[in-house]
């Protein structure tokens, strides 16, 4: 026994260990700063604690233990203190990198904690190797502040893969735009005109808004935003307002909306609140040279022609009339195929007594 364990100890005596060289060792030791293990060598192997990981907020006392079985690459046989010096984080890069180029070549969509948030974009580590998402591949739109990335876990493809050059490259884009393809295939086949859904108002403009349909945006144009007039969008809307819509046309890619209901069309009951001889309140929208338009209803408006404005003579509306001003009028004619109503205020004049009418006229002669 005693013969065996001379044997062993110069066989362990005579061991030689290169540079570069793969060794395995079991922790004897764990400081803050490093980590010793017994290689078999006649000279323990150490492990700074920059050559375990780029992370130097790690607590080496919580990751490593005392008979954990590392493996290590030898750096240098010798410190200068009889040392061996080891690395771990660079022979798992060296996997990391092995890891990352059959993702690249399978196409695998990997998934790791963002470590760094820089100008130019993002930067991930898997295994201990770098990958760096250029805020381009980021997201499918433009994102100015990639600060919300820190810390957070996110899915990408390696898109570009050259270790020698230091430059492997993950696409984070290219997922997110094959999700929204699936995602507005399976809302294409699930949607038909005339049907009403809810979206999400992501974009409010001048002239519509764009809602997200859960896979597709669709466009509430302002025309469609009420049976009435819509004079601002972004009166109406703010992004992020949950909304249902109706399924107004779809052409292509492109999906119309309208919040104009059929079921709430104004002029559905407009023959029985507008029937000619009655007399209604409403609020004029607008002005021309030969009268005003007046709003009975969102969506309903009638003609006052300036002729029918006052028994007096009238040169044009705007002389005895405002935008927003409510009026009483009478109905006098109503087109229910061709949605045209005529108002008139005169009717609703008191007629003048004769003799006071008999005196205008002799009063009139006399001038003539």
């Amino acid at each position: 026994m005693s013969e065996l364990s001379f044997e062993q100890m110069l066989e362990e005596s005579l061991k030689t260990i290169r540079n570069g060289e793969i060794v395995q060792g079991t922790v004897i030791d764990v400081k803050d700063d490093e980590i010793i293990l017994n290689i078999g060598y006649k000279a323990d192997g150490i492990i700074t604690k920059n050559e375990y990981s780029n992370d130097q907020s790690i607590v080496l006392q919580d990751v490593v233990h005392v008979g954990d079985s590392m493996e290590a690459k030898v750096l240098k046989v010798n410190d200068g203190e009889g040392q061996v010096v080891l690395t771990y984080k660079r022979l798992a890069a060296e996997k990391g990198n092995k890891r990352l180029e059959e993702a690249y070549e399978n196409q695998e969509v990997l998934r790791a904690p963002v470590t760094q948030v820089l100008d130019g974009g993002l930067c991930v580590v898997v295994d201990e190797a770098r990958v760096f998402i250029p805020a381009s591949l980021v997201s499918d739109t433009y994102e100015k502040d990639l600060s919300k990335y820190a810390d957070q876990e996110i899915e990408f493809l390696i898109t570009e893969f050259n270790p020698k050059r230091r430059r492997i490259i993950g696409n984070r884009k290219q997922l997110l735009l094959a999700e929204k393809a699936e995602k507005q295939k399976e809302l294409m086949a699930r949607i038909s005109v005339g049907d009403t859904v809810e979206g999400v108002v992501k974009n409010v403009t001048d002239f519509g808004a764009f809602i997200d349909l859960g896979g597709a945006d669709g466009l509430l144009h302002i025309s469609e935003m009420s049976w009435g007039r819509v004079e601002n969008p972004k009166k109406v809307f703010k992004v992020g307002d949950t909304v249902k819509v109706l399924i107004k046309d779809i052409n292509g890619d492109t999906i119309a909306l309208s919040l104009k209901f059929p079921e709430e069309n104004p002029w559905l009951t407009a023959a029985e609140k507008f029937a000619v001889g009655n007399v209604i309140t409403g609020k004029v929208a607008r002005m021309t040279d030969f009268g005003a338009f007046v709003e009975l209803a969102p969506g309903v408006d009638a003609l006052l022609h300036v002729s029918q404005i006052s028994r007096e003579h009238v040169e044009k509306p705007a002389d005895v009339l405002n935008i927003g001003q409510e009026i009483q009028a009478k109905v006098v004619d109503f087109n229910g195929e061709e949605k045209k109503i005529s108002l008139s205020m005169k009717a609703l004049e008191a007629a003048k007594p004769a003799d006071e009418k008999s005196a205008e006229e002799d009063a009139a002669a006399e001038e003539e």
